[in-house]
């Protein structure tokens, strides 16, 4: 390798190779590093690719890319022990062109996504470790790696390597993350035949489905479990606050092995064999935890950033967008030939006033109200199904009688009014 590029990135998940490719298209000198095998291999996400972001980057990536299906119907289940409660979107216009989102697997779209940013002439090197970064009177001048005469030299180094970054810790811009800013996700790939996967999850061929489910998936804890359609394989899993299983005393794959034995989830998955079994850490602190992104030499993208919007399940997008900006700014600072700290700051303002400063800012206090609550998914969620219930059996009651019960089933006066409460509250930090 040359000893010196004109950029590093540290990481080929979608932010870091969404940088290189915008880098090496603009004709930068770029060298993308990658710990694993090959990209893809340590990288592990739910398992939904957002077009329009993708798109910003690669025009028309769905004519080419290694995707699983569309995505048409997104549903949302409210599950108690024995029953759900569930409304979705199912969308015809997300089956055509130009798409919403789509199902994918990590393995094979990162390999995918890397080697366009090979074409466009940036430097893959994979199996190689960025222990460190090199520091010269205050700023980063390259990285240290764990291969032999391992010091490689960049004019500016971005820092793509995951949520738990130890290269920007190192360099003071992020402390120890609390287990409240993390949740751990477990996740399972499901391989079952996809005649059998569009007559289960009522779909054509080519079509895709999301779940996403609330309540006793997580048994009362922070959190979400989800089921995903891929072509001939299913992807389901669990993502808690690493806190709430401190707390509860949990194991997470033993919550995803509850999960999959649900009485709501099992019809699902039924015949179904286990293929890959996987574990990640996922930022969920959200807009009060965003790290110091920008430095001397020096930027900080996508999970490394702590750019997950957490009550919306997006976090692939957050990281493409932010590779891109930071990209721009990089190619902005190489024509002034200016990578301080005060010229990289371009990529934080621009970040800020993308939608994901703004998601980020409009959510920002939502996952700590629910983690201080538990009653949102201990007691209303199974509340409304009880509802559910009493409104839906035919037993010759009148609906009037069934609606004054269930509202004697929320209990007294005061419990009436502290549900009142709470339901404003959640409505405040989402509005």
């Amino acid at each position: 390798m040359p000893e010196k590029f004109d950029c590093i990135v540290v990481g080929a998940g979608p932010a870091g190779t969404a940088c290189a490719y915008e880098l090496a298209k603009a004709g930068v000198n770029v060298l993308l590093l990658e710990r694993g095998e090959y990209p893809g291999a340590k990288n592990v996400m739910g398992g939904v690719l957002y077009r329009k972001m993708m798109e910003d980057i690669i025009p028309e990536f769905y004519k080419e890319a290694p995707l699983e299906r569309p995505i048409v119907e997104q549903r949302f289940m409210m599950m108690d022990k024995e029953s759900a409660v569930t409304f979705s979107y199912k969308g015809l216009e997300w089956g055509r062109e130009p798409y919403n989102n789509f199902t994918v697997l990590r393995a094979k779209f990162d390999q995918w996504f890397a080697e366009k940013a090979v074409e466009q002439g940036a430097l893959l090197v994979c199996e190689t470790v960025a222990v460190e970064c090199i520091v010269e009177n205050g700023r980063v001048v390259g990285v240290r790696t764990d291969r032999p005469d391992g010091e490689i030299y960049a004019d500016v180094v971005v820092l793509a390597d995951g949520v738990n970054s130890l290269l920007a810790k190192q360099l003071g811009f992020h402390r120890e993350w609390r287990p409240d800013e993390v949740a751990l996700a477990t996740m399972e790939i499901l391989k079952l035949d996809k005649n059998v996967i569009e007559d289960r999850f009522n779909l054509e061929p080519n079509q895709g489905c999301t779940i996403e489910i609330f309540g006793d998936a997580t048994k009362g804890i922070v959190g979400t479990g989800f089921l995903y359609t891929n072509k001939d394989t299913l992807s389901i899993g669990v993502g808690t606050l690493l806190s709430g299983l401190i707390k509860h005393k949990m194991k997470p794959y033993d919550l995803l092995e509850y999960v999959k034995n649900h009485p709501m989830i099992r019809p699902y998955i039924q015949g179904s064999e286990p293929v890959e079994y996987l574990a990640h850490l996922i930022p969920e602190g959200g807009y009060h935890s965003i790290p110091k992104v920008a430095g001397n030499g020096v930027l900080v993208v996508g999970d490394a950033a702590q750019l997950v919007n957490a009550i919306h399940r997006e976090g692939s997008n957050m990281a493409m967008t932010s590779g891109r900006l930071a990209a721009e700014t990089i190619i902005m600072a190489k024509e002034q030939n200016d990578f301080s700290e005060s010229m990289l700051d371009q990529y934080r303002m621009k970040l800020m006033e993308s939608f994901i400063g703004q998601d980020l800012k409009k959510y920002k206090d939502a996952t700590h109200h629910f983690e201080s609550f538990p009653q949102y998914f201990e007691q209303y969620i199974p509340m409304l199904n009880r509802a559910a219930s009493q409104m839906f059996t035919v037993d010759g009651a009148s609906k009037w009688e069934k609606q004054k019960k269930i509202w004697r089933d929320l209990g007294s006066t005061k419990q009436k009014f502290k549900l009142a409460r709470d339901m404003m509250k959640a409505w405040k930090v989402m509005k």
